[in-house]
């Protein structure tokens, strides 16, 4: 069952968002934070989260600013906002009196999860193809970041769409650094990767790893490619999920 959500995010405007929710009593719950510009109704994201659904962990998928059904423009976010905005769908659960237990981010939003952790106060964290450096998205609007820079902001075309990027965003994300959040994170995590990600090297996963503390664990995703867009691997990475986060749900 889906129910649809809204909240406030941490800079004002409103965030939309889907309840995924499981048919019997919920094991615990989540929340799922989407990559770069992907949206809740990415594959990965429905898939995942109707997976850990059935599994018996109810999942919020929401939108980040200015993407899909939420308020806001899209430039007046960043990584930082992203992870502020995980924290204030955290809080927001919370008051639903459904707390999370577990972030679950893919690609950009795994580092997000990851720096959102400690102050989600969830019981643990799993990252799916997350980069090792935030800062490795620059590569996506490369053609446009010096005239953002020099005019603070461009145009930006992607899959059909028109954001603005401005020179905030570009600041911000120049200076997201994951090594210290994952260093004190202070929570379980469970790092996915695929060794033949071609869009975020599985490099990032053996670093995220070294930087991690125990317990820290990892599971290679095979076979699956960085969307997980093939059948089936979405759905494998949420059960794996669900079995390792038993001992962390609330």
């Amino acid at each position: 069952m889906a129910e649809r959500v809204r909240f406030p995010s941490s800079t004002g405007p409103t965030l939309a968002g889907v309840l995924d929710v499981p048919e019997g009593e919920a094991r615990g719950w989540g929340i799922f934070v989407h990559g770069f510009t992907l949206g809740k109704d990415s594959p990965a994201a429905v898939r995942i989260c109707r997976q850990l659904a059935a599994e018996g962990i109810g999942m919020l998928r929401f939108d980040a600013l200015g993407l899909s059904d939420s308020e806001g423009d899209w430039g007046d976010g960043s990584f930082t906002v992203k992870v502020h905005d995980t924290v204030a769908a955290a809080r927001f659960m919370a008051e639903r009196g459904t707390p999370v237990s577990v972030l679950v981010g893919h690609s950009w939003g795994g580092a997000a999860a990851i720096a959102a952790g400690r102050d989600a106060d969830v019981g643990a964290v799993v990252s799916i193809g997350a980069p090792s450096d935030p800062s490795n998205v620059e590569r996506h609007y490369d053609a446009v970041v010096g005239r953002a820079c020099q005019d603070g902001s461009a145009e930006w075309l992607i899959g059909g769409r028109a954001l603005t990027l401005k020179r905030a965003f570009v600041e911000d994300v120049r200076s997201a650094d994951l090594t210290d959040k994952v260093s004190t994170l202070d929570r379980p995590l469970l790092i996915m990767h695929s060794p033949i990600d071609n869009t975020v090297g599985i490099d990032n996963a053996s670093e995220i790893f070294r930087m991690a503390r125990h317990p820290r664990s990892f599971v290679s995703l095979e076979g699956a490619d960085h969307l997980l867009t093939e059948p089936g691997q979405a759905q494998r990475a949420a059960r794996i999920a669900s079995a390792w986060v038993e001992p962390y749900l609330r």
